[in-house]
Formats: structure tokens, sequence, C-alpha cells
């Protein structure tokens, strides 16, 4: 997807210090999850074309015994009798694929040729101090950050230990996992498996294309993950062209195949969820995404106000930015459903289901005049416009603007957070 890139950068004037990076985005392309694998595959998906390693290690300080690099080899034994459902071959399901890796390196190195060669800003080697990436539990996010810092930092990333920042599973932010028992509430009033009539209508509106694809995909209509949502058809349909495979065809009559018209209007019903649920669904949408997101936007507040606070440190002791040891760059890699919320929470004009890579990025900049600090938003590497209008064109808005605006919604420090969700 569009993301922050040299040749398309709109960059600001010069009355302008960048002073603060964070950026967030989807994690790249992957083999579709297994449960929205139709029941019978038509082909296999191989991924003998790359590796993906687990293993653990003692730190350097705490031991002189060292680890194999050892990867997971998928493989069927000719003494298990049992068949997994859906895609033979090679694949975990999910993993991000070569080519999902290829692109999230292209990624890294495109951030890295405006951050650093464009802007300065970045320094030429990776610095803890200054640098740090966040994943979640989920470990595709892992996949992509090994390449996007790799992108960025080339081989020297590969010759010492690169720490990923998570936090604990049931309270992650990032992706998020923390519960909030009254945002899915409010979300079970109009969302998935509602019965309301923003919601309904455009499943009755599909019941042919469903049965179309059912008949041929072998999925029964009685199976409510498929049947809820476009949410499966999407992933699985799309998964396949991404990857430049064929739409399937029934296994038992090879001839009856979807077609690209059927997976476009997938996709069209697809982009109708996403715009429904996080922002056409009136009010409940952002009282929904404010729970549900909320901490992960206090978190981003939080860094803000401190990058501030280390840059005005460092101007008062006459020190080098690049020596500070402020963070500067924060890289946080999630899901569609993460940035589904941020677009929802800062009310994007219009709303559509992030693709793979798509990227917001919140640029914090001084401006030597007045010396006074301001934001600026760019979803898919251009100038977010948001709907609301405090906020409005987020292009050199008062950062103090934004700040109160989070804290309107969720408190500094998420303080209204645990309240809202009953912790």
């Amino acid at each position: 997807m569009p993301h922050v890139r040299r040749t398309e950068y709109p960059k600001v004037s010069a009355s302008y210090v960048l002073a603060y990076v964070e950026v967030i985005h989807r994690h790249h392309k992957r083999t579709p999850y297994a449960a929205n694998a139709f029941p019978l595959e038509p082909y296999p998906w191989y991924c003998d074309d790359e590796a993906l390693f687990h293993y653990g290690a003692p730190s350097p300080t705490y031991g002189a015994n060292h680890s194999a690099n050892t990867y997971w080899k998928v493989y069927n034994s000719s003494a298990n009798p049992m068949v997994p459902r859906g895609f033979q071959g090679t694949c975990q399901f999910p993993q991000i694929t070569r080519g999902g890796l290829d692109d999230s390196w292209q990624h890294g190195n495109d951030l890295y040729q405006v951050y650093h060669h464009l802007l300065g800003f970045l320094p030429k080697k990776y610095d803890p101090k200054l640098v740090s990436f966040r994943v979640t539990n989920n470990v595709i996010t892992s996949q992509v950050a090994s390449m996007v810092a790799s992108g960025m930092f080339g081989g020297q990333v590969a010759q010492q230990n690169f720490p990923l920042l998570v936090q604990p599973a049931s309270i992650d932010s990032l992706e998020p996992a923390y519960p909030c028992l009254a945002a899915k509430k409010n979300f079970s009033t109009y969302g998935v498996g509602s019965r309301d009539p923003g919601w309904t209508a455009h499943l009755k509106a599909a019941s042919s294309l469903y049965a179309r694809l059912d008949s041929i995909c072998g999925v029964s209509p009685a199976d409510s993950g498929f049947h809820t949502s476009l949410d499966h058809y999407f992933d699985n349909l799309s998964a396949r062209l991404c990857h430049a495979k064929p739409l399937p065809c029934n296994v038992s009559h090879p001839s009856l195949c979807v077609t690209q018209a059927m997976a476009d209007a997938v996709f069209r019903l697809g982009q109708y969820e996403y715009s429904y649920l996080y922002r056409d669904a009136g009010a409940r949408t952002l009282k929904y995404s404010v729970g549900t997101y909320g901490i992960w936007i206090a978190e981003l507040a939080q860094n803000l106000r401190h990058a501030i606070y280390a840059t005005e440190e460092s101007a008062s002791t006459g020190s080098d930015r690049t020596t500070n040891s402020g963070m500067r760059y924060r890289h946080n890699i999630a899901h569609d459903g993460s940035i589904s919320y941020i677009l929802s929470i800062l009310q994007v004009e219009e709303m559509v289901w992030p693709g793979m890579g798509s990227e917001v990025v919140f640029e914090l900049y001084k401006k030597k005049v007045d010396q006074q600090y301001y934001i600026r938003v760019l979803w898919g590497g251009q100038v977010m416009k948001s709907s609301n209008p405090t906020l409005g064109v987020l292009d050199m808005l008062e950062v103090e603007i934004l700040l109160t605006y989070f804290d309107g919604l969720v408190g500094q420090g998420a303080e209204k957070i645990p309240g809202f969700c009953s912790l």
C-alpha cells in the first residue's frame, strides 16, 4: 500500500525542525489464516523459498553457550493419516510469504531513504537509545519487523542482538488484546453478528453471491464464520491475488470457478463492512474504537509529550540531538484492525479496509520562530484529512490540539479506559 516514500514525500517548510516520528503499519502480505481456508482447496501452497526462524539464546552477559539458527520446516508424515483442513503444502497459515518479506524490506528502506537520507533525522547506524521497534504477540509481525529493520539499517542489524518490544499477550495494546466488555457490548449492537439494519442489509444483498461462492468453494451455508461477514472470503481470495495465484475452482467440477467479477464484489462488500464498522455506524464506532484502542492512543500521546520534553531538555543543555537519550523514532508493526481503530479515532474522512503494509505516521515538529510544537499525520504517505472539525487537515496542527483531543477521549495515561471497560 502507499506509504512514506522519497519520490512522493511532502516536505515541510524549512521553518520547522523534525523532533519525533512514530510509525504504525499493518504487516505485509501473508498466507491466509487457516480458519479462512476452504474445506478442500484446489491446489497446495508452498513456502520453500523462505525460512521462519524460531530459537532461543542466552544473553551474551549471561552465558557463553551459543544456539543454532533453527527454523521451522513444514512437512507431512506418511504415517500420519490426518489431512489438515484447507491448503496443503509447506506453509504455515498464516505466515508472511517471501513476497511479503521483500515488501517489508522495501518498506523499511523507503522510510530510511526519507528519514535518514532526505531529512537527516534517523541515525546512520541503528541506536537502541534513539530507535525502537514494537510488535504484537502474533509472530507474523516479528517476521515483518526483521525485514523492515534490515531494510533500514542494513547488514549491521544482522550482526547484533536486535530487540523487538512486545507487551504481555493478555494486555497488549498494539494488537489489541486487553479486555473491554463495554466496547464489545457496544459493537454487538451494530457490528458482526448483530441485527442492526445497516449491517444485515449488505448480507441480504449478498445472498446470491454467497450461494455461488459456497457452491464453488465447498463452504457450508451454515458456517457462521464465512457468513456473518465477508472477512473469510475476502482474506482467502485477496491472499491468492496478492500472490498471483489463480482464483479457486470447485474440486469436483473444475469448470466451476470463482470469477474476477465475483472476487471484486467480495472486495467491495468488504470495503463497505470496514467503513460501516469504523466510521459509518455513527457515534457508536468512535465509542467502540476508543474503548478497544484507547490505551495505545494514550501511549502515543505520552510518547509525544516525552519527545517534547527530551527536545526541550536537549536545547537547554546545548547537547546534540543525535546523542540525546530521548527516543526519536518508534516503529509499530500491527494488524488491519489496529490501523482501523486509529483511523476511526482520528475520524478519517474516507474509511477503507487497510491493505497489507498500510501505514499511519505521526510527525512532531518544532517551529523555529515561535518554538511551538506541531503535529502532522500521514496516511498512505500523504497528509490525513479528518472529518472532525477540531482536527481537519492534520498538517502542522498545534500538537496540544491533538493531545487535548486524545486526553478528552482516553485521559492521560489512559486513566479513563479502566472505568469505561470496567477493568
